[in-house]
């Protein structure tokens, strides 16, 4: 018999008989009746559309926390204001799609097609913003080019193969 001593992890030696590991080190049994994922899908990782849109995604989110200060200030002056509803409502939306494209859940990709779609006004806001300039033809070309990647890349097989959970 030994000597049980003190403080931390003694249950565990306490627990343990032989040498071998306490109970809770103990490797966990795989379900028979659950196979591994078969198929493209799961020999891969994540896609590449996938991971545009999340990036996508934390751009959106980062863009709407350094605009908070702004809105807070007019939250001061009026309770409630249009642009403060948009952007709380942009930002509850852009996180819950998130959350569902990480969950690989099938909704996820409707919700980040609907997410994407943002990216269309975007391409004459960055041409008439900074029309003088070349600047506005190249921030538009961005913007376009990055609208046809996500509509492309979500509407592609792989992803509708990779985000099917229900």
């Amino acid at each position: 018999m030994r000597p049980v001593t003190g403080g931390r992890g003694a249950g565990a030696e306490a627990g343990s008989q032989g040498g071998t590991a306490g109970w809770q080190n103990r490797q966990m049994r795989r379900q028979m009746s659950r196979q591994p994922p078969s198929g493209p899908a799961a020999s891969r990782g994540m896609p590449a559309a996938v991971r545009l849109f999340l990036g996508y995604a934390l751009a959106i989110v980062a863009v709407i926390g350094l605009s908070l200060r702004f809105i807070v200030d007019q939250a001061i002056s009026a309770p409630v204001s249009g642009l403060g509803v948009v952007v709380m409502a942009l930002l509850a939306y852009t996180i819950f799609t998130t959350t569902l494209v990480i969950q690989r859940k099938e909704a996820g990709r409707g919700l980040a097609l609907g997410l994407a779609s943002l990216t269309i006004p975007g391409v004459p806001l960055a041409w008439f913003t900074f029309s003088g300039s070349p600047l506005g033809l190249v921030l538009a070309a961005l913007m376009a080019i990055l609208a046809v990647a996500l509509f492309r890349g979500l509407t592609g097989q792989r992803v509708r193969a990779w985000l099917s959970e229900p």
